[in-house]
């Protein structure tokens, strides 16, 4: 596992498909980046007294760990001329510690791991004479085609950067339909497999009573700051607080470096619990009604109008509706599955949410009906339980299993 950014804890890279690949037999490495000397938890937060040796082994699989700041320095190379390539970019820390490993198989998670991932299939081609096999896990799209932040100059040159290195790429993991037909709409031969972001199947499910007074909805993940969703949820609380038994609990919450704040008359209503582990998080959400997911700017962001967040599954396993603007893939989902409601906005504003609250609130039966929908399309398609069958059978692939 060759990791440029994410921190090393992910519950995607980490939690579900290191553990499962070595649950069947696989030895794993994750090479991951130091920031400032440290590791990352899932929330920015610095270890300070924990992991702090360079190489380790948590919970059966082995970390590599390497300098960002200095790594960088060759990744950024990607941007270049294809000759500075092979003769500057490759000398990264991360390239070279994942050669090191010689591996067979080796997943990148990232548009700068991928660059180094193409580093390790050249050299050990060239110094090795190994073939080895090369996935990309595209956990969304870079660049994003819509994305403002960037000049059309700069998205453009990222796509061609990107596009030549599918070249060299044995296999396309993604998480969305959408996602994986833009891969194929490009390069049409490349094997693309899709693996949502879902958790295991929550254990001792209990199915939801709607029958009581008032509604507690759901938040899990992390703010930023006040901005955007963060005040988006004290508005929806403020307005739908005047109108019934309101309940808001966030599971997750500031990340490190920024805060939430929450008005002081409505620290009855909203709730965090703070950083929580992964597998603890199906108990926080019991007493939840339903699951809220607000992407902002979708017409701004294919990433946004295509996303299949973790939280979106979170709240599914547990027998939750998800309450959602209008993002395509997700919105697709739930009218599909009957498993939600979705306001038909890009941009929803906290009145619009407030509205569908107050509707679901006053129509229990279908709150319940969009419960058990939930609940079921996880049983049956999409717990991480049948994702780790598709994740073990590119693994297959690869190695002509």
């Amino acid at each position: 596992m060759v990791i440029a950014h994410h921190p090393f804890l992910d519950a995607r890279i980490f939690k579900k498909e290191a553990k499962s690949l070595v649950k069947k037999g696989h030895r794993v490495t994750m090479i991951v980046p130091r920031n400032n000397g440290k590791l990352l938890d899932i929330d920015g937060t610095p270890f300070n007294n924990r992991f702090r040796e360079k190489v380790f082994t948590h919970e059966g699989i082995r970390i590599v760990t390497y300098n960002s700041e200095i790594a960088m320095q060759g990744l950024n190379k990607v941007l270049a001329d294809e000759a500075v390539w092979n003769r500057e970019g490759f000398n990264n820390q991360l390239t070279q510690l994942a050669i090191q490993e010689d591996a067979d198989i080796y997943h990148t998670h990232e548009f700068l791991s991928l660059f180094a991932g193409i580093g390790v299939k050249r050299l050990m081609k060239s110094r090795r004479g190994k073939n080895i096999k090369l996935i990309y896990d595209s956990h969304e799209l870079t660049p994003d085609p819509l994305d403002p932040r960037y000049t059309i100059e700069r998205r453009d040159l990222l796509k061609e950067k990107l596009l030549t290195m599918l070249n060299e790429v044995d296999y396309i993991i993604t998480v969305s339909d959408a996602i994986k037909s833009w891969y194929l709409s490009h390069k049409p031969e490349l094997p693309v497999e899709v693996i949502y972001n879902s958790p295991p199947l929550a254990k001792n499910y209990v199915p939801k009573d709607n029958d009581k007074e008032g509604l507690t909805i759901g938040y899990v993940g992390n703010f930023y700051d006040n901005k955007g969703s963060g005040e988006k949820l004290i508005d929806i609380a403020e307005s739908c607080s005047k109108q019934m038994d309101f309940q808001c609990k966030i599971i997750g919450g500031s990340r490190f470096g920024s805060s939430l704040k929450i008005p002081k008359h409505l620290e009855s209503n909203i709730k965090s619990t703070g950083w929580v582990e992964f597998g603890t998080i199906p108990e926080h959400l019991k007493e939840v009604d339903i699951g809220w997911i607000d992407l902002e700017n979708v017409d701004q962001s294919l990433n946004n109008n295509y996303a299949m967040p973790n939280k979106f599954f979170s709240y599914l396993n547990n027998g939750i509706p998800v309450l959602v603007n209008k993002c395509q893939e997700m919105a697709e989902f739930i009218r599909r599955y009957k498993c939600g409601y979705v306001i038909d906005k890009y941009n929803a504003t906290s009145q619009d949410y407030k509205d569908a609250l107050v509707y679901l609130n006053e129509n229990k039966k279908e709150l319940k009906e969009m419960s058990q929908n939930g609940r079921k399309v996880m049983e049956n398609l999409y717990s991480w339980e049948k994702m780790e069958v598709r994740l073990i059978n590119v693994y297959n692939k690869l190695q002509g299993i």
